[in-house]
């Protein structure tokens, strides 16, 4: 806040029985501040406030905040250039978020000149007489600091403040002036953002609050995507982008275009202390993370697209937002369906596919079966048949999973000789394919079951199952045939195991897990950007498998995929592979969108709606 404390007088002292602590500060301006004339009343009450909302944790405590002093901003003016200068950060500005800060307070006056620029853009309380007249101001702020940067001595300074310009020419909707928003957002377009890496989407809305942060990325006006729990605090925006080019791909053969999104909580309590509460907070992020979402989303209301409250918009109509369940977000659908339903959202509870009323795609296999069409295809150009011949296999992910355990479900006559997840390592180096079969289908139907739950005797001679946390995991002469290693190999660690069986001379390697294990071997592992998998990731020449099949996403890069099938291994692009789950969460959301309004309308009831939509699952599950 840019004070110094000279003092601190703590009392003790008992109020109506109570037991009160009071600390008395004296507290002194610093630097730039200490030349004002006078500690104001006005500046006195922007302090507390800003101290007030720090300690309730309705703003960040930072060098930021040392504008209440430099600048002459209110503590929610602050949280609109913090929530820009977070959003720099993602866009992989060169600078730390201290030097941002304190090149904002060595240049108050333009800090405070890009608030006035931003509350004459957004703010709806200001009068204008029409939308031109308001342009016409926010021309005049936008040139009156340019011509306050070109006195900017530094590069860097000058730099950092054409970003923070840059940006709001960019933005065209925040709710920052909505009463009661619980986070901040804004929509900009990304097209007109030099600084942001390509490919840039059509839409993006950054959300910002000392609680959570998240982004979402959408490519057309008419997208659908999961949105994803992150732990990547730094980057989330690159991880987020990296699966919406994904997402955009595999949507060209369902919808024109693909979105994601993302979301990071900032303060999660330790899961090894409390789980309870650390998912608890994770859900609760998630909330404040969808709301945002819709605080600058149009609404449909009798046919006529209604702009959301208190927001000024800079673009047409955009009333579409659709989500949908990804990494750390299975379950979460309903959650994001009850909040639309509360806002009184157009599309209901089609806003979120895969939710309790929509097609649940583990029960119907749907991506496994989807993938499962691919194999069988590799297989007939084999000569084989995979629905009638035993087949090896190894296998990324477990039995609790929607697209492994569906996926070895698939045939009768896999013979499953390895698999890992995140856990364990699961070796069955001869595996009878009926007796296997039946073990992995009670694992399936084993509410959160694991590698460690497999029956041990029908594990064969020199298999196991073993923890990822071992030192060392010895391999038998059966394992080492199996996994085609060579005699004097007696010890592995779990990560050098799990890189073998990705190298395994079996039939078929089955993705159906998380993490990309495949690169080529001119890309390094950090031009994969997946650290958690670094240490077991194999090239596409290694792998010995005669084919791949991906239900999962992301598993193989797309030089590690042409590596491979360069060297003859059979494979086809993932979005060709695992697209029926989309396509069958397309076909969720518009069937949805067709038969609420008959709904609203009283022509069906919900009971009528859900029957319906349950009773077309198979014509759906035929159509993708």
């Amino acid at each position: 806040l840019g004070v110094e404390v000279l003092d601190e007088r703590p009392f003790e002292f008992k109020l109506r029985g109570r037991d009160v602590y009071l600390y008395d500060f004296g507290l002194k301006l610093s630097g730039a501040a200490d030349r004002r004339p006078e500690w104001t009343p006005e500046l006195q009450a922007r302090f507390i406030d800003t101290f007030d909302a720090t300690y309730r944790g309705w703003a960040e405590s930072g060098k930021f905040n040392r504008l209440v002093m430099t600048g002459g901003l209110t503590w929610q003016e602050i949280a609109w250039l913090r929530a820009i200068s977070r959003y720099l950060v993602q866009a992989g500005i060169p600078y730390s978020q201290p030097y941002v800060a304190a090149t904002l307070n060595d240049n108050p006056e333009i800090a405070a000149a890009l608030v006035a620029a931003f509350r004459a853009k957004f703010d709806p309380s200001l009068t204008f007489a029409d939308a031109q007249t308001r342009a016409d101001a926010v021309a005049e702020a936008f040139s009156g600091i340019e011509q306050q940067l070109a006195e900017v001595a530094s590069l860097d300074a000058d730099r950092i403040l054409r970003m923070f310009l840059a940006v709001l020419r960019a933005m065209i909707r925040t709710n920052a002036f909505q009463p009661g928003a619980p986070a901040h957002a804004f929509k900009v377009l990304p097209r007109e953002l030099g600084l942001l890496p390509e490919p840039r989407p059509r839409f993006e809305i950054f959300v910002y609050s000392p609680r959570v942060q998240g982004v979402h990325l959408r490519f057309g006006s008419v997208a659908r995507g999961g949105l994803r729990w992150s732990d990547r605090r730094e980057d989330f925006r690159t991880e987020v982008l990296g699966l919406v080019k994904a997402q955009m791909v595999k949507n060209s053969v369902i919808v024109p275009s693909g979105a994601k999104g993302g979301f990071v909580p900032q303060s999660l309590p330790d899961p090894n202390l409390d789980r309870g509460a650390w998912l608890a907070e994770g859900v609760a992020c998630y909330q404040v993370f969808i709301a945002s979402l819709l605080t600058v989303t149009d609404n449909i209301v009798a046919g006529e697209v209604v702009p959301p409250p208190d927001v000024v918009r800079w673009d047409g109509d955009d009333p579409y937002l659709v989500v949908a369940a990804d990494k750390g977000t299975a379950t979460f659908s309903d959650i994001a369906n009850r909040i639309s339903l509360e806002r009184g959202f157009w599309l209901g509870d089609a806003f979120a596919s895969g939710g309790s009323a929509g097609y649940d795609h583990k029960a119907m296999g749907i991506t496994a079966r989807g993938a499962w069409e691919s194999v069988k295809r590799h297989f007939i150009e084999l000569g084989r048949d995979c629905q009638a011949e035993d087949f090896t296999c190894v296998g990324i992910g477990d039995m609790a999973g929607d697209v492994f355990g569906n996926g070895m479900l698939r045939s009768r006559h896999t013979r499953l000789v390895a698999a890992f997840n995140h856990l364990h390592v699961f070796l069955d180096p001869n595996p009878d394919a009926e007796r296997s079969f039946a073990e992995r289908e009670r694992l399936f139907g084993l509410p959160r079951s694991s590698w460690a739950d497999y029956d041990p005797a029908l594990i064969s001679p020199g298999g196991g199952v073993f923890p990822r946390t071992l030192k060392s995991v010895p391999i038998s002469a059966e394992a080492r045939a199996a996994l085609g290693l060579d005699e004097g190999v007696t010890r592995l660690t779990p990560a050098e195991l799990i890189n073998a069986i990705l190298k395994a001379p079996v039939d078929l390697l089955w993705n159906g897990g998380i993490g990309t294990y495949v690169k080529a071997s001119g890309e390094t592992n950090a031009d994969v950007g997946d650290k958690a998998n670094d240490a077991v990731r194999v090239n596409g020449a290694e792998v010995r498998a005669l084919c791949a099949g991906e239900g999962g996403n992301l598993g193989w890069t797309q030089l590690g995929r042409i590596e491979y099938a360069v060297a003859g291994g059979r494979i086809n692009t993932d979005f060709i592979d695992n697209s029926a789950g989309v396509d069958t969460s397309d076909h969720e959301v518009n069937i949805k969108i067709l038969l609420t309004e008959l709904t609203r309308e009283g022509d069906l009831t919900l009971k009528q709606r859900n029957t319906t939509l349950a009773a077309m699952t198979d014509d759906v599950a035929r159509q993708v």
